[in-house]
């Protein structure tokens, strides 16, 4: 496949300093504001990056299911690849890609555990399936098939019916406390406009970046 020629201009009305807000988080729930309202197909989904033992990298796509004051909340399975790196290295980003409004959003910050009342609030308002395909699915290990999977399922919906299933202890949340935020508006030439926040002992710096 040779992609050299796939491009598109970009145009938009841009991204000035004077359009922005002081707290990266607030402009972060502006944004995702005007991204739901433009109709793009699950704007919560994130790339998280992390490293592992060995310095090697690896992103995937997960949801965003709560916006602090102080950081972006997912969930997750504690044994999976991603919790081990994030055992191993804290630091981790997230990427949110928002191609509707020419938009991206980079975070980089420290990922730690909720609390375990935090993560048994947001399991309860789960639906039943996703319960019990958590209980079923031994995240990143390896499985002898498909069908291995589906009768582990069918299994534990028929044992745990009717029940309250509870949380598993290898399942919850983590928050990802920024220390850098990027806020990036596509432009036309190629000149986007990238937008900086940058955590420091004052506070939030904000500098316009280069392209």
């Amino acid at each position: 496949m040779d992609l050299r020629q796939v491009r598109k201009e970009y145009e938009n009305r841009g991204l000035r300093e004077d359009d922005l807000v002081s707290d990266p988080i607030d402009q972060f729930k502006i944004w995702y504001s005007e991204i739901e309202e433009a109709g793009y197909s699950e704007p919560n989904a994130m790339v998280l990056s992390t490293v592992d033992k060995n310095a090697s990298p690896s992103g995937r796509n997960v949801l965003l299911k709560e916006v602090r004051e102080d950081g972006f909340v997912f969930f997750t399975n504690y044994e999976s690849k991603k919790a081990k790196d994030i055992k191993t290295n804290k630091k981790v980003s997230l990427t949110f890609s928002w191609n509707e409004l020419r938009r991206q959003v980079l975070v980089e910050g420290v990922a730690e555990k909720i609390s375990e009342n935090e993560s048994d609030e947001y399991w309860a308002m789960r639906p039943y399936e996703s319960k019990i395909g958590s209980l079923v699915s031994d995240q990143s290990s390896v499985i002898s098939s498909r069908e291995e999977l589906d009768v582990a399922f069918e299994t534990q919906e028929l044992k745990w019916r009717g029940l309250e299933v509870p949380r598993p202890r290898h399942w919850g949340g983590y928050k990802v406390s920024p220390n850098f935020i990027e806020f990036w508006q596509g432009r036309q030439n190629r000149l986007h406009d990238r937008i900086g926040y940058e955590l420091t002992f004052e506070g939030w710096i904000v500098n316009r970046l280069s392209p």
